[in-house]
């Protein structure tokens, strides 16, 4: 019923660049005592926002958003998840494991990888790419998703990032996507700061949240070393 492949060949790329929707999931690294903070599960669509680069090695357009959980995680321990269901008769879901990278407009990768990307998602609506080099290919059953006709792709957050300017775009990722839940550096344009003394007082962020699943000090106090945690943190 499940198979691990060894890359992805010409029919799962197929089956991949034919759905409509994927899902994005990453956390930050566990401290040593388990605590960490909180898993992030990101849907994405989008005509033409996801490409298969190499039989190991995808990349998808992140567009503008209210958050930047992934994009924080991914700088932290680099580990992602991503899924793929259909949603057709066929039933089918296929995960994708590996580790990921942010690239951000202006960076010296952009160019080559947003070549892989078809435009009409708003002008400036790009805020990174997330490249992915993959290490497990799996698939399951699906027997339990359900079949569901795709009626139509929204066209709001076009349409949102056409009514502002690059430098309103700019100021909103900066507003809102600077720092993750956890207090870790998030998305920011070329020459603004990413690093956590540039925002404001981490600890005084996590005094301010819910006591449940505080995060430990794990966010800009080294680089992610193996065992910390029991695992590639």
């Amino acid at each position: 019923m499940a198979k691990v492949y060894a890359e992805l060949d010409e029919r799962l790329t197929k089956f991949i660049l034919a759905q409509p929707i994927f899902f994005v999931a990453t956390a930050p690294c566990l401290t040593a005592s388990g605590e960490g903070g909180h898993v992030n599960v990101s849907p994405k669509g989008c005509r033409d926002t996801f490409a298969v680069l190499g039989p190991r090695t995808v990349a998808y357009l992140d567009l503008t958003g209210s958050g930047a959980e992934t994009i924080a995680h991914l700088r932290q321990n680099g580990r992602i998840t991503i899924m793929f269901c259909s949603f057709e008769r066929a039933p089918k879901i296929l995960r994708l494991y590996g580790t990921g990278r942010a690239v951000l407009p202006g960076e010296p990768g952009w160019p080559g990888l947003a070549a892989h990307f078809g435009g009409g998602h708003g002008q400036g609506a790009e805020r990174a790419i997330i490249a992915v080099e993959v290490d497990r290919i799996s698939d399951s059953c699906g027997y339990a998703v359900p079949i569901m006709d795709l009626r139509e792709e929204r066209d709001v957050l076009t349409q949102w990032s056409e009514r502002r300017t690059p430098d309103g775009l700019a100021a909103y990722r900066a507003e809102k996507n600077s720092v993750s839940i956890a207090g870790g550096p998030g998305s920011a344009d070329p020459g603004q700061p990413t690093d956590r003394a540039a925002h404001a007082d981490p600890g005084q962020r996590r005094a301010d949240r819910p006591a449940l699943r505080r995060s430990g000090p794990v966010f800009g106090a080294r680089p992610p070393r193996v065992g910390a945690c029991g695992s590639r943190c």
